[in-house]
């Protein structure tokens, strides 16, 4: 039951004009930031022999490329995210699945497979732009496979915040602005903890960008691992308890 309500968002999702027109707008995006990295790496390269341990394609294109990915997926995940459940809610539809024989669970397990499936397909168009270069050039795979691991464990966590605070309006627009802020405070925290000593230690940690750029490293950090994937639980519980709210709310 959860893969037919995953498959009915998705549907819903390619249904909408909203899907495709930021599909095309985040590849023309991405396009044009990769082209300006394999530019500058055409710029460098004559003086890359006499850098010691200079950098090759994967670490100047690709990764580049990665981190790009990631801030317009800060931006994207809000808009992707906002109709999830506030749309339903505001339509009354969400009732239907109310009544079903299903779970809390499987309706938020499904709903959120959804839109995941939406963002990994926005990921896979995005690593065959650094892959290209394969035709030409050698990459490092198993660090641009650690960029890539990143940034699916970081959209992970971007969908999970979206779906929980979808639940929490029937407005889609005042789920995407606030699903921006919450994601937003997430990238940034990480400025307030590089000035407090300790404490800032404690408060970096919370920052979804420090435990992204390990990967981007081509580093398999477990402790981020650890981090995205609480991230993700954490939130996917929230909504969870949110709909059981509803249920003896009514």
């Amino acid at each position: 039951m959860i893969f037919v309500i995953a498959r009915r968002e998705l549907r819903n999702l390619f249904l909408s004009p909203l899907a495709w027109i930021v599909l095309g707008i985040v590849q023309l995006i991405m396009g044009f930031l990769f082209l300006s990295h394999v530019n500058l790496f055409l710029q460098v390269e004559p003086r890359l022999p006499m850098i010691h341990n200079a950098p090759g394609l994967t670490g100047l294109i690709a990764a580049p490329t990665l981190g790009n990915a990631a801030v317009l997926m800060l931006l994207i995940a809000p808009i992707i995210t906002m109709r999830v459940v506030a749309e339903e809610r505001r339509n009354h539809t969400l009732t239907l699945l109310y009544t079903a024989p299903v779970s809390r669970l499987t309706i938020v397990l499904g709903k959120y497979l959804g839109v995941l499936a939406f963002f990994l397909l926005i990921v896979a168009l995005t690593v065959l732009m650094p892959l290209s270069l394969l035709v030409g050039g050698h990459l490092d795979l198993g660090m641009l496979a650690c960029g890539t691991l990143g940034l699916v464990l970081l959209i992970m966590s971007f969908a999970a915040v979206g779906l929980f605070m979808s639940t929490l309006t029937t407005h889609p627009t005042l789920a995407a602005i606030s699903t921006f802020g919450v994601l937003f405070l997430f990238w940034i925290i990480d400025w307030a903890g590089r000035s407090h000593g300790t404490a800032g230690s404690v408060v970096a940690y919370l920052s979804a960008l420090n435990h992204y750029e390990p990967f981007l490293r081509g580093l398999f950090d477990t402790s981020a691992l650890s981090y995205y994937l609480f991230v993700t639980a954490a939130f996917l519980g929230l909504s969870v308890r949110r709909l059981d709210a509803d249920r003896v709310g009514a």
